[in-house]
């Protein structure tokens, strides 16, 4: 049974699922919630940079540590949504290089989560976006081809990504420098990323629930409420994205990316 209850005296409003679901959100906390869980929904049907956006909006609300896990059934629920629309068009040539090593980068973040505080995860999340935009600009320019295809490429983009989505759900610049440097198609460079995060984002659910106790019974009832706005944020993705052009997709990215990190320091 919810309850819901305003108090005049302090504005907020009290939302509570007996025994299950027990969080105290004032309005503007509901409203960061909601945002949350459209733009998670837009990044997975393509808007790139929507995503990096959601994780230091969430942990406003949570903290940085809570907030990973909190987000991650929505960051699940979201890819479910990519597959179903991107799945034809992933490139598993890629996905057999990365998630291998994504699983090493996955328990090692693991391992240092548990050592991270709240100043130092935003440390990780705002380094990750603003180191990936210079690699992003470099490899948009001119031919290099090789570099994708160097082992050591895809080892350190495997364990990047795996590392920064299990610490702070931000392996999406990573992946955008790797993929950029693949040079795949707008379609393919999206199936691929859906087909990635939703293989990691379920490995990474029992480490959470064992490990650091962030996902919880009620924090998949915050993620299901929010699921209509998730799915509204899909349908927008999809929107947006047929209407940037082929060629002008990989500059899109960067801009989105460019955004996010400017967004992070206001």
């Amino acid at each position: 049974m919810i309850f819901f209850k305003f108090s005049p005296s302090n504005l907020y409003f009290r939302l509570a699922l007996t025994d299950l679901f027990s969080y105290s959100l004032s309005p503007s906390n509901c409203v960061l919630i909601g945002l949350v869980a459209l733009l998670t929904g837009m990044s997975k049907t393509g808007v790139h940079g929507a995503g990096m956006l959601s994780a230091p909006l969430l942990a406003l609300v949570f903290g940085g540590h809570n907030s990973s896990g909190i987000i991650l059934p929505m960051l699940i629920i979201a890819d479910v949504f990519g597959v179903f629309y991107y799945h034809r068009h992933a490139s598993w040539k890629h996905l057999k290089l990365l998630l291998p090593w994504a699983a090493v980068g996955i328990i090692a973040g693991t391992f240092a989560g548990a050592y991270i505080d709240d100043k130092t995860f935003k440390i990780i999340m705002a380094i990750t976006i603003f180191v990936s935009i210079p690699l992003m600009i470099w490899l948009k320019q001119g031919e290099k081809d090789s570099i994708p295809k160097a082992g050591w490429f895809s080892v350190s983009t495997g364990i990047a990504g795996g590392f920064t989505s299990m610490v702070g759900n931000l392996a999406g610049s990573v992946m955008a420098v790797y993929l950029l440097a693949a040079r795949l198609p707008k379609n393919v460079y999206i199936g691929t990323t859906a087909w990635f995060f939703l293989v990691i984002n379920w490995a990474k659910v029992p480490f959470h629930v064992f490990s650091w106790h962030t996902i919880t019974l009620n924090t998949v009832f915050l993620s299901l409420i929010t699921l209509p706005l998730i799915l509204l944020g899909a349908i927008a993705g999809v929107f947006i994205i047929k209407k940037v052009p082929e060629e002008y997709y990989r500059g899109f990215i960067i801009i989105m990316t460019i955004v996010a990190a400017v967004s992070m320091l206001l």
